[in-house]
C-alpha cells in the first residue's frame, strides 16, 4: 500500500512536469484502501452544458507494469479535438499483486464511472471510446467483448461496455497460440476478446505493425473476420515494417505517433464522434508529408 502511494505521487509529479494544464483527478474505485484514479483532460472550449465523446486510455505493460503516462500525448491531442480524454490507472501485478482478471474488472469499473457521471464530466454516455495499447488494448477490448469480470459491488445496471474501440497492437488472443495464456489459463476463454466476439460488438479500429513479435498480422485478420461474421464493423490497419509499441510518442521522431492518431481521428470522424479533418500534423508540428502510409 505504501509502495503504491509513493509510486502514485511520483506519477503525478511526472505528469505535472510534462502537461500544460494539469488534468482533473477523480477516484473511480477504492479497493482495499487503494484509490484508483482517472486523469481527465477537457477540451479547451467546453461548456457545462456540453455533451462530448469521451475516450478512456488503458496503458500497456503485460498487466504487470506501466503507468497512464504512456498515453498522455494522445489524450492531449484528442482533447484538442473536442473529446474528453481520460487516462485510467488500474491495478497491476508489480504494485498490487493482482492477476489479469482483476485488471479487467478495474477497466469495466472505470467505464461505468464515466457513464454514471456523464453529466458531471460533460460526456455523452452513448459515445464512450475505450482505447489502449498491448495489454491495455486487451483491457479495452475485454470491456466491450468479455461478459464476465465485474467487481462484486459494481452497479451492473450501468453498462460497462464502450461504444467504440481504438486498439493499438492489442493482445486480443489469449489462447496458447496467442499471448499470456500461462497467466490467464484459469480464466480462458472468457478473458480472451478474440474468443468472445458476438453480435453487437462495437465498431473497432485495430492498428498493428507488420513486424509485431507479440500480436501477429494473422491474429488481427482473424479478429477482423470474426467481427464481420457477426455483423460488426472492424477496420485493421497494418503499418509496414513496424514493431510492437511503434505508436508510442517519441519527441525526436513523432512519425508513428502522428500517423496512428491521424488514422484514429479519421475512424472516429466516420462514426460521427469528430468533425472536420484531423489536425494532428499541425498540432504536433509534424510535416504533412508524413501523412499515413499504412495499408
Amino acid at each position: 500500500m505504501i509502495k503504491r502511494i509513493f509510486l502514485s505521487v511520483q506519477l503525478l509529479i511526472g505528469f505535472s512536469a510534462q502537461i500544460n494544464g494539469a488534468p482533473t483527478l477523480y477516484t473511480y474505485k477504492n479497493i482495499d484502501g487503494i484509490d484508483l484514479k482517472l486523469q481527465v483532460f477537457n477540451p479547451e472550449k467546453i461548456n457545462p452544458q456540453d455533451s462530448c465523446p469521451a475516450v478512456l486510455f488503458f496503458f500497456g505493460g503485460g498487466w504487470q507494469s506501466g503507468t497512464p503516462q504512456q498515453f498522455v500525448h494522445q489524450a492531449k491531442y484528442f482533447a484538442s479535438r473536442g473529446i474528453v480524454a481520460i487516462l485510467v490507472d488500474y491495478r497491476i501485478e508489480s504494485k498490487d499483486g493482482v492477476k489479469p482478471n482483476e485488471c479487467v474488472k478495474d477497466a469495466k469499473a472505470a467505464i461505468r464511472y464515466v457513464r454514471k457521471n456523464a453529466m458531471k464530466l460533460g460526456v455523452d454516455p452513448n459515445k464512450i471510446i475505450a482505447s489502449g495499447g498491448s495489454a491495455g488494448g486487451h483491457l479495452a477490448a475485454a470491456t466491450a467483448l468479455c461478459k464476465e469480470f465485474d467487481h462484486a459491488d459494481d452497479d451492473l445496471s450501468i453498462d460497462g461496455k464502450p461504444n467504440a474501440l481504438v486498439l493499438f497492437n492489442p493482445v486480443i488472443d489469449n489462447s496458447k497460440e496467442g499471448y499470456g495464456y500461462e497467466r490467464v489459463a484459469e480464466f480462458f476463454p472468457a478473458i480472451s476478446p478474440l474468443h468472445n466476439i458476438t453480435k453487437g460488438a462495437p465498431p473497432t479500429l485495430f492498428l498493428l505493425g507488420s513486424k509485431d513479435n507479440i500480436v501477429s498480422v494473422s491474429t488481427a485478420q482473424k479478429f477482423e473476420q470474426k467481427m464481420k461474421d457477426t455483423g460488426s464493423y472492424c477496420k485493421v490497419i497494418i503499418y509496414e515494417g513496424e514493431s510492437h509499441g511503434f505508436f508510442n510518442y517519441k519527441k525526436d521522431n513523432p512519425h508513428n505517433y502522428c500517423r496512428t492518431l491521424y488514422d484514429a481521428d479519421v475512424f472516429l470522424e466516420s462514426l460521427g464522434y469528430l468533425k472536420g479533418k484531423p489536425t494532428i500534423y499541425s498540432y504536433c508540428f509534424c510535416s504533412s508529408s508524413l501523412a499515413s502510409s499504412s495499408k
